[in-house]
């Protein structure tokens, strides 16, 4: 029996989004040229708001100085969707894979999701099959998990964003995802505190699974030093 392909899993920490953004973009192009497997970053940003291709004008509606005086970044960046909020104890993962059917890829990242919600006690459900303006994961009637994808010869960057245990209030500053709809957290659902390590580890779990793949573990030094080689040698 053939062995299966590896997923790197990366655990970069806490990271500035431009930053992570610039790794992502330097990922992409080595897997492109195949001197990497498939990488899924795991990671958390400091508070950041990020507008993807399709958003609105009217959806940060208090002004860029507003957010910037409450320490909150805004970035236009080059994903589907539009604006969304990351900010620390929301667990954000970069599926750097190549693939094949986007929409299939959009509905196994709610499935990963929802995997992870069911084995943290929250009842979940992805929504990509209802329409673009309503993917994500939901608890009910409350978002809990967002998804935003680039894809580039076959190669996606961006992914999924998933409320673990994280202050809620700045998502009310916006029109998240163009939708006036409330959001939640795993901590929020379940009225305690969340482990984020555990988290993390089941997220990757659950897409290495659901994706066929075998786990590897990573350090982001190590990651960021051979994508800084293939750059170097390209």
């Amino acid at each position: 029996m053939a062995e299966q392909p590896e997923l790197w899993v990366v655990d970069a920490g806490t990271v500035p989004y431009r930053d992570a953004l610039a790794l992502q973009h330097a990922v992409r192009d080595a897997r492109l040229r195949g001197d990497v497997p498939d990488v899924l970053l795991l990671l958390e940003h400091p508070p950041v708001y990020t507008r993807g291709r399709r958003t609105g004008p009217g959806e940060l509606p208090m002004g860029e100085a507003w957010y910037a005086q409450r320490g909150i970044e805004i970035v236009d960046v080059d994903r589907g969707g539009k604006v969304t909020y990351h900010g620390p104890g929301q667990l954000v993962g970069y599926p750097i894979v190549r693939i094949d059917d986007v929409l299939g890829f959009v509905a196994l990242l709610e499935e990963a999701m929802a995997d992870v919600l069911a084995q943290e006690g929250v009842t979940a459900r992805g929504r990509s099959a209802e329409g673009r303006d309503v993917t994500g994961v939901w608890v009910e009637d409350r978002k809990i998990g967002s998804i935003g994808l680039h894809v580039t010869r076959g190669v996606t960057t961006h992914g999924f964003a998933l409320n673990a245990d994280l202050d809620l209030e700045p998502f009310a500053w916006v029109v998240p995802c163009g939708l006036q709809v409330p959001m939640t957290s795993i901590a929020a659902e379940r009225g305690t505190a969340v482990d984020a390590r555990c988290v993390r580890r089941r997220a990757a779990h659950a897409l290495a699974q659901r994706m066929g793949r075998r786990q590897r573990l990573v350090s982001a030094a190590r990651l960021r030093a051979t994508v800084q080689a293939d750059v170097a040698a390209a």
